[in-house]
């Protein structure tokens, strides 16, 4: 495990796995990098995986609340990619880790390849379509609440392991709360639209947490991006549907190749 610095002198704990491209992966809120467990080996036979604790989060530090938003946790990936010596890198960014790659392709599109947004939301749109009970599940912090909102039963009950570490993070609740609210208020639909990176859009039909209109603002307000709607997924799609990985890939193979 290494440190990068943020601008405000927080440290990050991040790591990496692989020689390939960098592919930096930005977890959901309240999320830690061990939650990408299951697929960074796989991922690591294409590409070099890069990933990190958002600040409050794991090993990493809390730092000043005014950071404690989608753009500032937007800045502190930009001091991981600084700390791991990527100029550029592609961008698998999935829920909260979804709306903090948009602030990356808005704000800094000189440093992103391909752009990958899983399972998120553009903002002002999220609530609609949600069953209250999902939102608060989600606010519960429950695993016991939340697995079913995230992963397919079968999946769970066979990888009991992965579901704990992914719903087992090192934080405060004043950390977990800030982080709900940052996801929350995010807001970047008015500026979709500037936005050049080639753009991968991955959705569960079945995720109650961001119902997959949510996809569909993206995709509408996105210029030239790619929506993939995964059949029978819910909110965990890229741990227990597999064939996400490889989307990813083909993607990214694609547009590196002009395609």
């Amino acid at each position: 495990m290494d440190f990068a610095t943020a601008n405000d002198g927080t440290r990050l704990a991040w790591r990496s796995e692989g020689n390939g491209p960098p592919l930096l992966l930005i977890a959901g809120q309240a999320t830690g990098m061990t939650g990408w467990e299951p697929i960074v080996a796989d991922l690591a036979r294409t590409f070099r995986v890069v990933r990190f604790d958002h600040r409050g989060i794991g090993n990493s530090e809390e730092g000043q609340t005014e950071h404690l938003s989608t753009r500032g946790f937007a800045a502190d990936a930009l001091a991981v990619l600084d700390a791991a010596g990527a100029e550029q890198a592609h961008i698998y960014g999935h829920s909260m880790g979804g709306r903090v790659a948009q602030w990356l392709a808005i704000d800094h599109a000189d440093r992103l390849g391909a752009l990958i947004l899983a399972a998120t939301a553009a903002g002002g749109f999220l609530g609609r379509n949600r069953d209250p009970e999902a939102t608060r599940a989600l606010t519960s912090g429950d695993p016991a609440r939340l697995e079913p909102l995230f992963f397919d039963a079968d999946w769970a009950a066979a990888h009991s392991e992965a579901v704990r570490t992914f719903f087992t993070s090192r934080a405060s609740q004043q950390a977990k709360r800030r982080h709900f609210r940052a996801s929350k208020e995010h807001d970047a639909r008015n500026l979709l639209d500037t936005i050049t990176a080639p753009t991968l859009i991955l959705h569960g039909t079945e995720d109650p947490l961001t119902p997959l209109d949510n996809a569909l603002v993206l995709h509408e307000n996105v210029p030239r991006s790619t929506l993939v709607k995964v059949a029978g997924a819910r909110h965990g799609l890229h741990l227990d549907h597999p064939e996400t990985l490889d989307w990813i890939r083909r993607f990214i193979h694609r547009k590196a190749s002009g395609l």
